[in-house]
């Protein structure tokens, strides 16, 4: 089993990677996982696939087995995913949602989270995407460990500021393995509910989750409410950090050191991206010897971001107004639209999902 390690890149930024061993070896065992939602996935070592549970308030890791293929060559591209899944799953495409998307980086294969089902009656499915063909990852037998959030709010509906919502449904926004560690944004039971936690893998019981704080320039106010929900992990002049967007669309850097269990610690808003938006997926890649973010929104297209001297960003600390832009540069990539889910492929390309009417495609693009 190879070490865990550090990728550098050619600016500030440095993206942080997994390893690459043996499945067998991080202490799987064979069973029937009880995942009720597919709400996010992410991939880690050795096809090894993680797969946030909102529902269930846990993470699953699950031994995919799929180890063998080239990345460098993968190329998909699929017209009405949405109703392939549905006929994978023997249904229709009006009962099926797709939840996330992420590519193994090992093989270049997608896997994507399916709800099958509406409400209460929502079963949680998975399907590996190989070129065009089509198949659901079996849950009934196969490796896998499980580690459930201590501090996930009850399954239950609240009402505050007059709006009735389950919290529980948001205690799984959004996660990532890094540096032998599975993150996970989400909401917690805490009277400063959006917070992060860092899970050691092999997995660890009851690892807390640590409170998060921004400062909101588009609202011109200190907030520790707002979840979390897209980040990424980046390593930023030698600091590993958390890149998070927020609804509203505010980006913020959090040192992961500050992010301990029990606490609470405030990120720097490292740009106010527009308001009336939400942030739906983000990566960091590489190009012409520099790093971006490319970030997909519900209502503001897709953003390639400049990580261009991230690292003395000292952060906003004034109102940003009128719906406007502040802090890091941006551009909007014209030529991507109604983009919903987005990965990276390989170093050149990344896999988008993209609706198009009732049809959801999927969809390989060069990375811009």
């Amino acid at each position: 089993m190879q070490p865990r390690r550090i990728i550098s890149c050619a600016i500030a930024g440095w993206l942080l990677s997994v390893s690459v061993g043996q499945t067998a070896e991080w202490g799987l065992k064979e069973g029937a996982p009880a995942i009720k939602t597919a709400s996010a996935l992410a991939f880690g070592p050795d096809g090894i696939l993680f797969v946030g549970d909102a529902k269930s308030a846990a993470i699953f890791a699950i031994g995919t087995g799929d180890t063998k293929g080239d990345a460098g060559a993968a190329n998909i591209n699929i017209t009405g995913l949405n109703l392939k899944i549905a006929e994978t799953l023997g249904t229709t495409a009006e009962n099926i949602a797709i939840n996330d998307l992420a590519v193994n980086p090992m093989t270049g294969r997608v896997f994507v989270a399916v709800a099958k089902g509406k409400g209460a009656d929502a079963t949680a499915a998975i399907i590996q995407i190989d070129s065009g063909k089509l198949t659901e990852v079996s849950l009934k037998k196969i490796p896998f460990l499980q580690a459930v959030l201590p501090d996930a709010p009850e399954d239950k509906e609240v009402t505050r500021g007059g709006r009735t919502q389950n919290p529980r449904n948001e205690s799984i926004t959004d996660l990532a393995y890094a540096e032998g560690k599975v993150f996970v944004s989400g909401t917690a039971a805490a009277a400063a509910p959006s917070s992060v936690h860092q899970i050691p893998f092999p997995f660890s019981d009851g690892v807390g989750g640590a409170s998060v704080e921004i400062y909101h320039a588009a609202h011109a106010r200190s907030e520790d409410n707002a979840t979390i929900r897209t980040f990424i992990p980046l390593n930023i002049n030698g600091e590993p950090s958390l890149l998070a967007g927020f609804t509203c669309t505010p980006l913020v850097r959090f040192p992961i050191d500050s992010l301990k269990p029990g606490t609470k610690t405030k990120g720097t808003t490292v740009a106010e991206l527009g308001n009336r938006n939400k942030p739906l997926d983000m990566i960091a890649y590489q190009k012409d010897g520099k790093t971006f973010l490319l970030m997909s929104n519900s209502a503001r297209g897709v953003m390639k971001i400049s990580t261009e001297n991230i690292a003395e960003n000292k952060g906003l600390t004034t109102p940003v107004g009128g719906g406007g832009t502040a802090g890091q540069p941006f551009e909007t990539v014209k030529e991507l639209t109604e983009v919903t889910q987005l990965d990276k492929l390989n170093d050149t390309h990344a896999v988008i999902l993209v609706t198009a009417g009732n049809s959801q495609d999927l969809r390989t693009i060069s990375l811009p």
